[in-house]
């Protein structure tokens, strides 16, 4: 068979061609190529979709978390706790700050940070806890702000780059802790065509660090209150998404729907689904599964890209073992289960246009894979 997409962001752009052109040439006509109109416009739809007062636009999700920690005013030596299994930029911005990235394990079934072990990892130098809403489905979010009341000063960031438009017990992803941070990379839930991203809260003196640090820490023109750093997000970025927007909702429930079917499907073959808790959607930013080892993995991978089904891992190593973290961070506990998740974990494609041929193709191919 020819080969599948893993993400098919073609279809989705003839799918919404007349609006994203029209889109952007609106914005190749007034010319205003840095916080045109439509940023404002961009933050206030995404607002009112998250449920919070305040939206603020930055220029990647890397730039999310990172203007989410220095609008805290993050010391050097203060320790954030997260998960060893993500992306590197969710410990890449605390170790830039000068902060202690403090590890601790994730859920064997779900692969999201385990609740129960952040308690032991306070220490009097906490200022943070970052959980990453990893593949698309949100963490314990009322637990961990919990935990964070009960230590009086301590902030919840949540790392939403891959779960915008996931729900939580009734609400949205980003409009559940103090900061939620997401990405707009073409491959996201919703992406725009470079790099994108945004923060969310209902704190209003903390939105207006956000949108000072984004202008290097200007709060007028050439008067700089505060350290800050080049943030903003591109107008036709922006411009981009709004198109995307109109069709967002449809996009998040076929990605449900794809997902539930993968997940039915798969129910009887060999290998472990990822457990989605009863009271959230995941909106399955990637579709992976855990299979026996990495040999095994690694067997199967070969296997399906013969029949022309790109996978790929994420993550294949965690950043405690990363060697530019190895030495930054602190490691709270045994991290068994991310380790072993990153010998386990393979992604399968997955986007909301992803047609059932294609998705009975894949399985075709991995149940082959698996039986050999």
């Amino acid at each position: 068979m020819s080969a599948l997409p893993f993400i098919d962001l073609q279809a989705q752009y003839r799918a919404l061609k007349s609006s994203v052109d029209a889109r952007i040439q609106r914005v190749l006509d007034h010319g205003q190529y840095i916080m045109g109109p439509e940023v404002k416009e961009l933050e206030t739809a995404l607002a009112a979709y998250a449920g919070v007062a305040h939206c603020v636009t930055v220029s990647s999700g890397t730039e999310a978390l990172l203007i989410a920690l220095m609008s805290l005013d993050l010391q050097p030596g203060d320790e954030v706790i997260t998960t060893p299994f993500t992306f590197a930029a969710t410990a890449e911005v605390i170790v830039l700050l000068g902060g202690v990235p403090v590890f601790v394990d994730i859920e064997a079934d779900s692969c999201n940070i385990d609740v129960r072990l952040i308690e032991a990892a306070i220490t009097p130098r906490t200022r943070a806890i970052m959980p990453v809403s990893l593949y698309g489905q949100v963490a314990d979010m009322d637990e961990i702000n919990a935990i964070a009341a009960r230590h009086g000063q301590i902030v919840v960031i949540e790392d939403a780059a891959q779960s915008f438009g996931a729900s939580y017990r009734g609400r949205k992803s980003c409009g559940l802790s103090t900061w939620g941070a997401t990405s707009f990379f073409p491959s996201k839930p919703l992406g725009c065509y470079g790099d994108g991203g945004a923060l969310f809260t209902n704190d209003a003196a903390l939105a207006q660090a956000a949108r000072e640090i984004r202008v290097h820490g200007q709060s007028q023109r050439y008067t700089h209150t505060r350290v800050g750093l080049g943030g903003r997000m591109d107008t036709l970025q922006c411009a981009v998404v709004l198109a995307k927007l109109e069709r967002f909702d449809w996009e998040i429930a076929q990605r449900l729907a794809i997902g539930e079917r993968y997940q039915q499907a798969l129910a009887e073959l060999p290998l472990q689904r990822l457990a989605v808790r009863a009271d959230r959607d995941c909106v399955w930013a990637q579709f992976t599964v855990l299979l026996r080892d990495g040999e095994q993995r690694s067997a199967v991978q070969a296997a399906l890209q013969a029949q022309g089904v790109p996978t790929a891992i994420h993550y294949p190593r965690p950043l405690h073992q990363q060697p530019a973290y190895a030495q930054r961070c602190r490691v709270a506990g045994a991290l068994t289960h991310a380790e072993a998740a990153a010998q386990r974990v393979m992604s399968l494609p997955m986007s909301a246009d992803l047609q059932p041929t294609q998705q009975d193709a894949v399985l075709a191919a991995l149940r082959q894979a698996l039986q050999a």
